[in-house]
C-alpha cells in the first residue's frame, strides 16, 4: 500500500539531518514551524454527529487537553535520568540533578497528552519514574 518515495539529493541530506534531532529539538522545530507557516501539525479529527436525545440524556464530560508531569523517583540509573531531565527540560547539569535528587518534583507542565505519555516513555526507559497529572 506504501510507495516508495525517492528524494533529491538535498532533501535526502535534510531528511538525514531530521532523523538525527532529539525528541526535544525535534519538538522546537514543529513548534516553530507552525508559528512560521500558521499550521498545526495535529492530525484532523472527524467528528460524528451525536443524536440530540443521547446527547442530552448524559452530560458529556470535557476531556483534559493538559498535562502535568512529574518525577516521582530516579530509581537505580540516576545518571540516565538525570540526562533525560536534561534533554527534556533544556536544564544545565547542577539543575537536572538537583531536580532528580529532589523527586518527586514537577518536571513539565501544560503538555499535551502524546507529549506527557512521550517524556514518560523516556524517563520510565532511563529508569526513573513518573506521574502524568
Amino acid at each position: 500500500m506504501s510507495e516508495t518515495v525517492t528524494l533529491e539529493p538535498e532533501l535526502e541530506n535534510l531528511a538525514k539531518q531530521l532523523d538525527g534531532l532529539s525528541l526535544l529539538q525535534a519538538s522546537k522545530l514543529v513548534k516553530a514551524l507552525e508559528q512560521r507557516w500558521g499550521v498545526s501539525a495535529a492530525a484532523p479529527v472527524a467528528m460524528a454527529a451525536a443524536p440530540a436525545a443521547a446527547a442530552a440524556a448524559a452530560p458529556v464530560a470535557e476531556e483534559k487537553t493538559s498535562f502535568d508531569v512529574s518525577l516521582e523517583n530516579a530509581g537505580a540509573n540516576k545518571i540516565g535520568v538525570i540526562k533525560e531531565v536534561r534533554a527534556i527540560t533544556g536544564l544545565g547539569l547542577k539543575e537536572a540533578k538537583d531536580l532528580v535528587e529532589g523527586a518527586p518534583k514537577p518536571l513539565k507542565g501544560g503538555v499535551t497528552k502524546e507529549e506527557a505519555d512521550k517524556i514518560k516513555a523516556q524517563i520510565e526507559a532511563a529508569g526513573g519514574k513518573v506521574k502524568i497529572a
